[in-house]
Formats: structure tokens, sequence, C-alpha cells
């Protein structure tokens, strides 16, 4: 199994996003500073601000969310699991890209972090 951590700025509302929009499970919650949900091989790490992860680095600087670094769902349409997101409110950053291996966009979770949802070619 993999695992990436993502800094969050509300441990509920990620989520809920992650379950009710992306289809993971709750795997443990720690009160308002950390869950982990899966799914499939996939685990990732909700930090909200109380967590040990969201503490300042030595020379000052906060962990936060955002940035450009994402794992990625493969998923069987995406054209309509894209319909979908929009209707709920979902943001993405961009149009459905078509490439030579498919195509792919990259949706934002409650806090900004990036998602790519990717179908093969």
């Amino acid at each position: 199994m993999s695992s990436v951590r993502y800094l969050v700025g509300d441990v509920d509302t990620a989520v809920n996003f992650y379950t009710q929009q992306l289809g993971f499970n709750v795997e443990q919650r720690m009160g308002p500073a950390f869950a982990r949900v899966s799914k499939g091989d996939l685990s990732v790490w909700l930090s909200g601000p109380q967590s040990s992860a969201a503490r300042p680095m030595p020379d000052g600087r906060r962990p936060e969310p955002g940035g450009w670094n994402r794992f990625v769902i493969d998923v069987d349409n995406l054209v309509s699991m894209v319909e979908r997101l929009k209707q709920a409110g979902v943001h993405f950053r961009n149009d459905i890209v078509t490439g030579p291996g498919g195509k792919q966009i990259v949706v934002d979770d409650p806090d900004g972090n990036p998602v790519e949802l990717f179908q093969a070619a």
C-alpha cells in the first residue's frame, strides 16, 4: 500500500470530500487532528492544523495545503465522473486533457490539494 499525507484545514470536510466524492473509506480517525482514508492500495493521511505534521519547520516555515504534487486515481469513465463532481460543486484546476496515454483532469480537494483523475487510452 502507498500512503500520501495531505495537510488540510478541516479534517471533517476533507473526510467528507474523499469518501463522498471520490469513493474512499475511512480507516482511522483521531479527533479533529487526523484521519486516514483509503481506496484500493492507496492510503491518504489527512492532517489538520492540530496534527504534528502541521508544526513549523526549524526555519519557521509552516506546512500548508496545496501545491502541484498529487496522486492519481484511475477511473473507467472520466467524462461521467467529471460531470458528477461538477454537479456536486467540486473545483477543477483545468479541463480534461487528452494525451497519448489517455485523458486526465486535476481536481482540488476542499483545501486546494490536487488529485488527478485519469482514464487510460
